[in-house]
């Protein structure tokens, strides 16, 4: 019986997800490209991105393709000259949605030229008129380039190259406006972040863009963020409020959640979510503790992509710790719990569960870049016979972890308790 009323909840819940998706900028089908030089290439913006869409929005159809290379220029790079980067690393894939960021290596890292200047805007206007003209109907962010650290290191000339990063992210503002593109900012928010990161831990803060150029993996979160913000990402994973001041417990706000089981003594409750949170507190282990936790407390991103707020009001004052699935996650004062606990912060078993859907999907990008970087490319023109079989067997691979992690992301039920510390 109780197995039937979770799947009544998850179809429930399925339904309710896919509304709430209408207004972000990705929809069923969609097939993303991410196009840029060597930040990029890092695959971190990317995978943090990718990994949102797939644990906000688990029953949304989209794949994504990831197609930077380090060096590259408007002109294109070491993959290639930019006519054949494009049909290679983008059209072949038939995106309905892509993103631009280039502009790094365009400014030769020196002040700006009109020279220069005019060779980047007339290369990015061929990149966005020749993929248009292959791919009609295609949606494309233009992204505004990342930043050249001159906050936490002194500029090398007057004015700093990031000013140069500036300017071209204020002609792509102007050029998307007259040829409808989309627009991502991802330089003021990561300047903001690392002006108040510096201000509070300078050494940590040097961390956040260590060679002024490629962000660490605490940077490339709040390049995500700003990416996702553009295509109106939803910042609430689940939020719910109960009132524990009667002999019953009653739901008195819910959003992405079916609360079921509710029992007061000790207060508990079983919720199902629609989405999982991104696994801020798991990253640490891997990316560093300082930075990581420096750039959440110097920006936003928590607030703007993953509020996961429980709120238990009437509850009879003292302190008490949470469980989840029998395990504590946390222990807080009547009080704090009125006000509400952002779980997206902490290491409970949907953090747990997301964090899996992050390696996977880290791996499946893994994958596709081998396949692609060290098979298609490098040895296109030797004509092996095991060339193709090479492919096609990495390509299915990457289609398997692929299902997986689509499997991993679909959210579970959990027990909740409140008990009393005594």
């Amino acid at each position: 019986m109780r197995q039937t009323i979770y799947l009544l909840f998850a179809a429930a819940l399925t339904i309710a997800g896919a509304a709430g998706a209408d207004d972000f900028a990705l929809k069923n089908g969609d097939r993303v490209v991410f196009y840029g030089d060597s930040i990029t290439d890092q695959r971190l913006y990317t995978v943090l991105t990718e990994t949102y869409v797939v644990t906000r929005y688990p029953s949304l159809n989209v794949s994504f393709v990831h197609s930077g290379w380090g060096g590259d220029r408007v002109a294109g790079g070491g993959g290639g000259p930019i006519d054949t980067r494009l049909p290679r690393d983008v059209f072949a894939y038939k995106p309905t949605v892509m993103t631009i960021m280039l502009g790094m290596n365009d400014g030769e890292y020196a002040p700006e030229s009109e020279a220069v200047d005019k060779k980047y805007f007339d290369g990015y206007r061929h990149i966005v008129d020749s993929v248009r003209a292959a791919l009609p109907g295609i949606r494309i962010t233009a992204i505004r380039p990342s930043p050249y650290d001159d906050v936490t290191h002194p500029p090398n000339f007057p004015g700093g190259y990031n000013e140069t990063m500036i300017s071209y992210g204020k002609w792509i503002a102007n050029y998307a406006k007259e040829a409808g593109l989309n627009v991502a900012d991802l330089n003021t928010g990561v300047v903001a972040m690392l002006e108040k990161a510096y201000a509070s831990n300078p050494e940590e803060a040097r961390k956040i863009i260590p060679d002024r150029v490629h962000p660490s993996f605490s940077g490339h979160l709040i390049m995500a963020e700003e990416l996702l913000k553009s295509w109106n990402a939803r910042a609430v994973v689940s939020e719910v409020t109960i009132d524990a001041s009667g002999a019953r417990l009653l739901v008195k706000t819910s959003e992405h959640v079916a609360i079921s089981d509710l029992a007061a003594g000790p207060v508990s409750w079983t919720e199902l979510d629609d989405a999982l949170p991104l696994p801020l507190k798991s990253w640490e282990s891997n990316w560093g503790a300082g930075p990581l936790k420096l750039v959440i407390a110097s920006s936003d991103v928590a607030d703007a992509l993953n509020r996961q707020t429980v709120r238990v009001t009437g509850l009879a004052s003292g302190v008490y710790t949470l469980q989840i699935d029998g395990a504590a996650v946390g222990t807080w004062n009547d009080g704090e719990l009125a006000r509400g606990i952002n779980l997206g912060l902490l290491d409970t078993p949907m953090a747990k569960q997301a964090r899996q859907v992050y390696d996977l999907t880290e791996a499946h990008c893994d994958i596709h870049n081998d396949r692609w970087r060290t098979v298609q490319v490098p040895l296109a023109d030797y004509k092996l016979a095991q060339t193709e079989p090479t492919m096609d067997a990495m390509d299915a691979l990457e289609k398997a972890v692929v299902e997986k992690r689509n499997e991993a992301a679909q959210p579970k039920p959990h027990k909740f308790a409140l008990i009393p510390v005594k």
